[in-house]
């Protein structure tokens, strides 16, 4: 008795491709998540606060690890948002009904922007105040 056919795996398109042609659609894909990103408040509020402190960051920084300290804070805080935001989508594609399960994985994505906004707090209160004591 022989063994029923194998079926072969579908490989998506995406899948296939190779090289440079992947990496254009990558960042195809990445500025359509961007995009996707701006209709959320949350993330829209975070990048017009990126407009206004990165530039401030190269200018307060007295050195290129307190500039990319201070740079580095604000988008890890937009990279945060992007994977929580992702996550509530996620969840939100599963189904309307609440729970507990879903709540926690957004109640955690909620943390993480949390903490890095902490941090980032952190890290801009602590270059002002050198900024602010080296000015005395």
């Amino acid at each position: 008795m022989s063994s029923p056919p194998q079926a072969v795996p579908q490989v998506p398109p995406q899948k296939r491709r190779t090289g440079v042609v992947r990496v254009w659609y990558a960042f195809g894909y990445s500025l359509m998540g961007l995009r996707a990103a701006w209709g959320e408040t949350a993330f829209r509020q975070e990048a017009i606060a990126a407009f206004v402190l990165l530039p401030l960051a190269f200018w307060l920084g007295r050195s290129w690890v307190e500039t990319a300290l201070l740079a580095g804070s604000v988008l890890l805080v937009m990279i945060v948002e992007l994977l929580n935001t992702s996550i509530e989508t996620a969840i939100d594609r599963i189904g309307p009904e609440w729970h507990q399960l879903s709540k926690q994985a957004k109640d955690m994505g909620s943390a993480a922007v949390l903490l890095s906004l902490l941090l980032a707090g952190g890290i801009w209160v602590a270059a002002l105040w050198q900024a602010v004591g080296a000015i005395r």
